[in-house]
């Protein structure tokens, strides 16, 4: 029988070993969670969204006295909240603030924490093809906004935004923030709350959440902890930014309101305005000539910038190579020979030289006193120079996740601005989309609490998905298509876009409306992205079916107001969706 059955101290010693068993598992599986802080909330991220998330969260009263909210930032955040700059000097990381996005940071409390005599408002844009010159305006006073010299945008200087934003915290004691501390890994929990995230901090600190934010960038950790895929693209092409010094504008001309911005072949150039002699250089050009413009010396980088919004893409072709070629035998062109080589192309380009085409004549046009060239609101300053050390570059690319939120062992996280999306600059829409999910993840957690929900909840968090996921992809698909539809010299393409252009210039109702859905009103639009949809397909529509009519010796004013009532129909059915 002893055989059969096993003694009483075989069923102790088994009992023995099974129990240190489950000791020495539990031990281990505690190891890395044993001191974890306990969180609702971990945003990773301290950028312009993170912050605006952190501050959103820590202003709603529902959220300060239900949940324990903490942000990490891997950088030292007293560097944004000290910054002082001297009043003319700016940094070169700037966005382009829509009135909504400016409504929705007014609404948390951020707002009067920014330093309004360091932004500008953008009055009107003038956007013009590279090629064919053809033109199209928009203006504030366009769109029926209730102060029309506060613009249809704000720009700011992304530093300005961060101070206030940490200024706001300051006085929401219920969000914790953590800096100077990067995060080490990102693990899930295996104890009892075996799908909570475990959040581990080089500092050796460890918080255990229930909802895990990204809002940490491009190579989001947190994208790579939930295990959401990305697509997109290099547009092989790279941004130039700087902070460029210029005159004033003069008695006879308007403020320094307006932002110009020419699509060359290459790329878009764009003139931002932060101050009555300061602006904001965004250029999108080839990675070579993008190198070989900031290795040159600063002088000669103004004298670039100036032909570039000026001298015929022929022209502009031809500094480029001789650009290149000096530097490839080592003899660099210096501003001087440039100045000569680009006054050689205005005259044999026949511009006038009382012309504001004429960059060569700077020292005749660079005063305040005197009446301005008849053709002077058409361009931006001239610029005398650049402000040291603001010349820098960053690749562009096209990139967007295929989730918001994570699923299965990523689950309880969820992605916010560039951790999800990232867009070409040329519509200046980045920090308004960051905004605009922060808006929106902000009202869902609020409603999952007040329905007594789980904030880290696939259901909690699916509205959030559901709302921003279309929205920004509609968004970037429309900047990706302008891009694309730029950046082509084939010329039936280019006759045919200058066309559509021409046409929705003369469209002031269509104007207008674009521009309101796309954020220049400060009220809330349920589908700001149709705005930057219409303005895409508006352009491309119009042109494909001028070229159409004409082939087939149809009537084009018929076709064009055909057109006209088909795309008023979409502002109209849009506007009565967003009421």
């Amino acid at each position: 029988m002893s055989l059969l059955r096993p003694s009483s101290s075989q069923l102790t010693a088994k009992a023995c070993r099974r129990n240190a068993y489950l000791c020495f598992k539990r031990h281990n599986s505690g190891l890395h969670n044993q001191d974890a802080e306990e969180c609702d909330i971990v945003i990773v991220g301290g950028g312009p969204a993170g912050l605006a998330l952190a501050t959103a969260l820590g202003s709603s009263k529902n959220v300060r006295q239900n949940l324990r909210v903490a942000l990490v930032e891997g950088g030292d955040l007293s560097k944004a909240r000290k910054w002082s700059p001297c009043s003319e000097t700016y940094s070169n990381r700037v966005s382009s603030l829509t009135n909504a996005s400016q409504t929705f940071l007014k609404s948390i409390g951020a707002w009067s924490h920014v330093d309004i005599h360091r932004t500008a408002p953008i009055e009107e844009m003038q956007v013009w093809d590279g090629i064919t010159d053809a033109r199209l305006t928009f203006s504030a006073s366009d769109i029926g906004v209730k102060r029309p010299q506060d613009g249809m945008s704000r720009l700011t200087e992304n530093l300005n935004l961060q101070r206030g934003l940490l200024r706001r915290l300051e006085g929401l004691p219920g969000v914790q923030l953590i800096d100077k501390t990067k995060v080490h890994s990102i693990l899930r929990d295996s104890g009892e709350r075996g799908s909570w995230p475990l959040v581990h901090l080089e500092s050796g600190q460890t918080l255990r959440t229930r909802l895990l934010v990204g809002a940490d960038g491009v190579n989001s950790p947190v994208r790579s902890y939930a295990q959401i895929p990305s697509f997109g693209w290099s547009y092989e092409t790279v941004g130039i930014v700087a902070t460029m010094v210029h005159p004033p504008r003069g008695a006879f001309q308007p403020p320094n309101t307006t932002a110009y911005q020419r699509f060359l072949p290459t790329g878009p150039i764009a003139f931002l305005p932060l101050s009555p002699t300061v602006s904001s250089l965004v250029w999108s050009t080839r990675p070579h000539i993008a190198s070989a413009l900031t290795s040159s010396e600063p002088a000669l980088l103004a004298s670039m910038i100036n032909a570039a919004f000026r001298l015929p893409d022929l022209s502009l072709r031809y500094l480029y190579d001789r650009i290149l070629e000096t530097q490839a035998n080592g003899k660099p062109l210096t501003n001087t020979e440039m100045q000569l080589e680009i006054r050689w192309r205005e005259e044999s380009h026949g511009i006038n030289q009382h012309s504001a085409y004429r960059s060569t004549m700077a020292e005749s046009q660079g005063g305040v006193v005197g009446i301005p060239p008849a053709d002077s609101e058409l361009l931006p300053p001239l610029v005398t120079s650049l402000q040291p050390g603001s010349v820098a570059t960053f690749p562009l690319r096209f990139n967007h996740t295929e989730a918001y939120i994570g699923e299965g062992p990523g689950n309880r996280t969820v992605l916010v601005g560039d951790a999800a999306h990232t867009v070409h600059p040329l519509a200046g829409q980045g920090l308004n989309m960051g905004l605009g999910d922060v808006e929106c993840l902000t009202r869902c957690i609020n409603d999952a609490l007040e329905q007594g929900g789980d904030i880290g909840s696939y259901t909690s968090l699916l509205p959030y998905a559901q709302e921003r996921y279309l929205e920004n992809h509609t968004i970037m698909g429309a900047i990706d298509k302008l891009h694309k539809l730029y950046t082509t010299t084939f010329e039936p393409v280019v006759w045919a876009r200058s066309v559509g252009v021409e046409v929705l210039n003369e469209l002031d109702s269509v104007k207008a409306a674009i521009m309101m859905v796309a954020g220049a009103r400060s009220e809330k639009m349920n589908n700001t992205s149709a705005g930057w949809d219409m303005a895409a397909k508006g352009v491309a529509t119009l042109a494909a079916s001028v070229a159409a009519t004409k082939k087939l010796g149809g009537s084009v004013e018929n076709m064009i107001g055909g057109r006209i009532q088909e795309i008023l129909k979409a502002v109209s059915d849009i506007h009565r969706r967003s009421n």
